[in-house]
């Protein structure tokens, strides 16, 4: 029994660490393998949702219907939005753009309504153009 004990094959796990300092890495005796190079591979993210900065409504906002100056402001965001984007920065873009399309929606409202009020006043006789 002392004998079988003494003959059994030293497990892996048994085996005293291997050294995987500066040299190459070595396999096991009597086992063969190829050398392979590690290899890093960076996947970067293209976010394929584009960024909408609404550039052009902003500035039909500010030229047209610059209430409360919101058209001006909405022009800033967009700019900014479109500097963001610029830079790479999706994150800071979608958020610059979102404050845009909202002073947009706002500055259109507020336009409509104000046209809307101004030619009920005149109609009804309330508002005239004689001096």
């Amino acid at each position: 029994m002392e004998n079988r004990e003494q003959e059994q094959p030293i497990m892996q796990s048994e085996r005293a660490p291997r050294s995987y300092g500066t040299g190459a890495y070595e396999p096991a005796r009597g086992t063969s393998c190829a050398q392979v190079q590690a290899t890093d591979v960076t996947i970067e993210m293209i976010d394929l949702q584009r960024v909408r900065d609404h550039f052009v409504w902003s500035v039909f906002n500010t030229v047209y219907m610059n209430i409360c100056c919101l058209g001006l402001l909405a022009l800033s965001y967009s700019v900014e939005s479109r500097d963001h984007k610029q830079r790479g920065d999706m994150r800071g873009a979608k958020k610059q753009a979102s404050r845009s399309r909202s002073l947009n929606i706002a500055t259109t409202v507020l336009s409509i309504l104000t046209v809307i009020i101004i030619f009920t006043l005149f109609f009804n006789g309330i508002l005239t153009l004689k001096p």
